[in-house]
């Protein structure tokens, strides 16, 4: 009698087994074409001179290292990855720090946390070209609602996005004020899941709040911390939309990003084997930069 019983479970999860295959076998088709084949065909581009209007006529030819060579070299390119990485650093510092200091705030409120949700999710919920031209509207040097409230008060104004001064900065609190709510999208989640009984037995030892923090809401969301600055890590290194609608990557290729240096010499100039390279050095710095995050939250 057991055998026939284990003999029907095992039939039952090898026929679960199956169905999972088949159900999950079209997304992983979908997947590999829509990622591995570009991937490889970009990685066999890079080697190649690839012009889109050369090549009308004539075959690519394989010329090795020479795209990648061409632009670790070129000053325009590494201004870009010092912009793009310098980019990255301050807007995932900051909204992972205001993201977390709102999702504490949420949590720790009675009542009306539904509607301060509401109001906070609202700048991650427009689109990305919506938030661009309100900022740009309201930063503009001529009519700009910024400058009228500065020149009222009798303070300086600005050119903000052509002014080498102010046009980065402008660009990471642009990308802050939209992104922060995604952060504290996901770490209000997290606190959610916090055992009150842990709090619980941390107040009956004498904790405080900056104690509680530190010893029982930090390690307990310290996943979700890490998955946060992962995904806001890639996200702001491929930074695009908002550098093309705002300053082009001006003043002087002072808010240039890697995206944004390759759409104007690699996809503007149809150079796809030079820009195939571009995207294949940003493929890598990301990769790297991920590892970093990866490995924090799996030790």
């Amino acid at each position: 009698m057991r055998k026939d019983y284990v003999a029907k479970l095992n039939t039952a999860k090898s026929g679960t087994k199956r169905f999972s295959v088949a159900m999950t076998s079209p997304t992983v088709l979908v997947l590999i074409v829509m990622t591995i084949y570009p991937l490889l065909f970009t990685l066999f581009y890079s080697f190649t001179d690839y012009n889109l209007l050369r090549n009308l006529r004539t075959p690519a030819k394989i010329i090795g290292l020479k795209n990648y060579t061409d632009l670790l070299s070129n000053a325009y390119f590494q201004q870009s990855i010092w912009n793009t990485v310098k980019f990255t650093l301050l807007a995932v510092i900051f909204e992972m720090l205001i993201g977390f200091l709102m999702a504490l705030l949420v949590n720790s409120i009675q009542r009306g946390q539904k509607t301060m949700r509401t109001l906070i999710l609202l700048p991650y919920l427009l689109p990305t070209v919506t938030v661009a031209l309100s900022w740009r509207m309201m930063l503009s040097p001529n009519y700009g609602i910024v400058n009228q409230v500065l020149e009222a008060l009798n303070l300086p104004v600005y050119n903000w996005f052509s002014d080498m001064h102010t046009a980065f900065g402008m660009l990471v609190l642009i990308d802050i004020w939209q992104s922060a709510p995604f952060v504290f999208l996901l770490l209000y989640a997290a606190l959610q899941a916090v055992p009150q009984t842990q709090y619980e037995a941390a107040r009956i030892d004498g904790a405080n709040a900056i104690q509680s923090l530190f010893y029982v809401t930090i390690p307990n969301i310290k996943n979700s911390l890490a998955l946060c600055a992962l995904l806001r890590t890639i996200d702001s290194f491929r930074l695009f939309d908002k550098v093309n609608l705002l300053t082009g990557g001006g003043p002087a290729n002072s808010t240039a990003t890697i995206t944004q240096y390759l759409y104007n010499y690699g996809i503007k100039s149809l150079d796809f084997g030079f820009g195939s390279a571009g995207a294949i050095v940003m493929t890598i710095l990301v990769l790297l930069l991920s590892s970093v995050y990866i490995k924090r939250a799996l030790s």
